[in-house]
């Protein structure tokens, strides 16, 4: 079994490092703080930031998932977090000579900037309309001259367990549906993240990047209401023709997940429907 690196190991990070150990590999999972790992993970701690904090890696790192998260959505945090932390990674293992065999990067599909609803996949041009998209666009450049056998996966809208603020804004009525054009949403259950993550790091020979988004983007109202029929409470309203527009998502595409699934990935939650219905299992509403 490959010795694995979790890089960064947080929210999907943290269920990546559980789901590799359980599969009896030996797991690294590096972070700055000493709060616990997952049963069988062994801890490495160190500052993705601080160069020297690195030398303390384990030697035999075979496979690596970088799932790094910015601490603030600034541009500062990103390159730190996309750019700069992966490239002190990268330098560090090629100076302990790491038999490393593949890395993976979290990336996003803020990479694509389309606006107009139309379906992207891996070949659509990358023109970011934010510099959340550019850093990360920039953290798969740094991957791909890396040197090392690469995949950059593109993750949409990640939700789970511990994030289900949408869930609470239908509940309390502070949800608004907009009255505009459609605007889809591009989702993944973090436990499909983690999944697909494994998945392609033990892949004989898989691509150079993935959307890694569920089987069905949809219109945000769509959503919404489909919340606010389980939860048994009325729509959310809709809001103001000027908040709606002020408030409306710049980015608005379908991403095909198409080339995850020809790789042999099967989704576990494949569908907004069935991501959310477990969350909302979990807490009683049937």
């Amino acid at each position: 079994m490959p010795n694995v690196l979790v890089a960064g190991c947080g929210y999907v990070g943290t269920a990546l490092a559980h789901l590799m150990a359980d599969a009896a590999h030996q797991v690294f999972a590096l972070r700055r703080s000493a709060s616990p790992v997952p049963p069988g993970v062994r801890l490495v701690q160190a500052d993705l930031l601080r160069e020297k904090t690195l030398e303390c890696l384990p030697d035999g790192i075979e496979l690596v998932a970088y799932t790094a998260a910015a601490d603030a959505s600034t541009d500062e945090a990103y390159e730190q977090t996309y750019v700069l932390g992966l490239c002190n990674l990268l330098k560090s293992l090629k100076r302990r000579g790491a038999p490393v065999s593949r890395v993976l990067f979290t990336s996003s599909t803020g990479v694509y900037g389309q606006s107009g609803g139309s379906w992207v996949d891996e070949t659509s041009p990358t023109v970011p309309i934010s510099f959340t998209g550019s850093r990360l666009l920039e953290g798969e450049q740094v991957l791909f001259e890396s040197g090392y056998p690469a995949v950059a996966l593109r993750l949409g809208g990640i939700y789970g367990p511990g994030r289900a603020r949408l869930i609470e804004m239908v509940r309390s009525g502070a949800a608004t549906r907009s009255n505009g054009p459609v605007q889809y949403t591009n989702l993944i259950h973090r436990d499909d993240c983690a999944c697909a993550i494994a998945h392609l790091l033990l892949h004989e020979n898989p691509r150079e990047k993935y959307n890694g988004v569920d089987c069905a983007p949809c219109d945000r109202n769509e959503l919404l209401e489909w919340l606010a029929a389980r939860l048994g409470v009325a729509p959310p309203p809709f809001a103001p023709t000027d908040d709606a527009k002020a408030h409306r998502p710049a980015g608005n595409k379908r991403c095909s997940n198409r080339l995850l699934l020809e790789s042999g990935y099967q989704f576990r939650l494949p569908t907004y429907r069935e991501g959310f219905g477990t969350l909302l299992d979990a807490t009683g509403n049937k």
